[in-house]
Parts: C-alpha cells; structure tokens; sequence
C-alpha cells in the first residue's frame, strides 16, 4: 500500500503559534491555495484510490480540494483527528508558557511525558492513529490512499515508521500541505520514500 501523508493547509493560529487541537478553522486564502496546488500534485504524481482526512474541517476542506483533483472519493477517519489539548486549546504557547511554565518546559523537553490538562497525552495521539494506519492497510493493501491529518498525527506516525521513540518528536517537521510518501509491503514493513516535501507550493 502507497500512502500519501499529508498536513492541512494554513490556517490561524499557526504563526504565532497556538494550540488548535480540536478548534474548528478555516483555511486561510493562503491555505486554500496550498490545498489547490497539494491536489494536482498529488493528481499528477500517484494514482490514489481515496482520500481519507480527519473529521476537523480544515482537514476535509483540504481533502476535498485533492478528492476533486485525483476523481476519487473522501472520507473521514476519526482516528487522525488532531491532538486533544483539553484546557490548552487556543492558548497561545506565550500565554501558556507563562501560566504553566513546568508543563510548558515538559512539553518542549520530554514530550513523552506529557498529559494536558482535560486532553490526552502523545501516547494515546500514537495509539489511535496507528490503529487507523492498520485498519487501511487491512482494507487497501494493495492500493494507493491520500491522508488529510495534523502536525502532530503526522510526527507519530512518521515516527512509528522509522522506529524512533516518541521523544523524538521534535526531530521531525511538517508544513502545511506537505508531501510524505510511505509504502507498507506486504510483510507490513513500512518505508517512508519521502518527507515534508512542499517543492509543489514553490512551483508557479
């Protein structure tokens, strides 16, 4: 199975940074432009057979603009929905840094250890979105599907593939609509062939 891992496109509260999570946002005109020029890449580049995003609108809007591009259908998959940040959601990270400075310094040290107040910690994030991850290669093994997901989503998975702990977190980046190419064999040893390419936004 091909898998074609890719982050919403832009939106507010990613510069200056804040914490999203289950915020509902649309995407800015930036970020619909990136979606436009995200769908032919991946239209001119694979063969995907679905697109599969998670439930928050800046997701499906995304996904849309590559269901469109590639003729295929879309559907949600609730198990890459963004992290939980619980009473974190929306704040600032200036503003939660200064209300929570041992949590905050946790989260950028070791974010292993890392519970939110009313969220979920990057353990869970991992579970359930490797269990998504399982439940495509069980029904698409053999084809190639678009994943519509989040900074985070992608960091645990792109993680999970090359075997790193989850301390690494930090090590990996994702841009808003970002090209990361996975295929899992028929053995289900997973390959990462590419990661947070953007070549596609810089092209006129």
């Amino acid at each position: 199975m091909h898998i074609v891992l890719t982050r919403h496109g832009q939106v507010e509260g990613i510069d200056p940074p804040r914490f999203r999570g289950r915020m509902e946002l649309d995407l800015t005109d930036v970020g619909r432009q990136q979606a436009q020029a995200l769908g032919l890449a991946i239209a001119r580049q694979f063969q995907a057979d679905a697109v599969f995003t998670s439930p928050m609108k800046r997701c499906r809007d995304t996904g849309a603009a590559i269901a469109q591009a590639c003729s295929v259908t879309q559907q949600v998959l609730p198990g890459i929905d963004d992290f939980d940040y619980g009473d974190w959601q929306w704040m600032t990270h200036a503003d939660a840094n200064t209300q929570y400075p041992r949590e905050f310094a946790l989260w950028k040290r070791s974010p292993q250890w890392m519970c939110f107040p009313g969220g979920e910690s990057l353990q869970k994030v991992a579970w359930r979105s490797v269990e998504a991850l399982r439940g495509l290669w069980d029904e698409h093994r053999d084809g190639t599907v678009v994943l519509v997901a989040h900074d985070s989503v992608n960091r645990v998975l792109l993680m999970h593939a090359l075997e790193l702990p989850l301390s690494a977190y930090w090590r990996i980046e994702q841009e808003p609509c970002c090209i990361n190419e996975l295929f899992v064999g028929d053995d289900g040893v997973v390959k990462v062939m590419r990661m947070n390419d953007t070549t596609h936004l810089r092209m006129k």
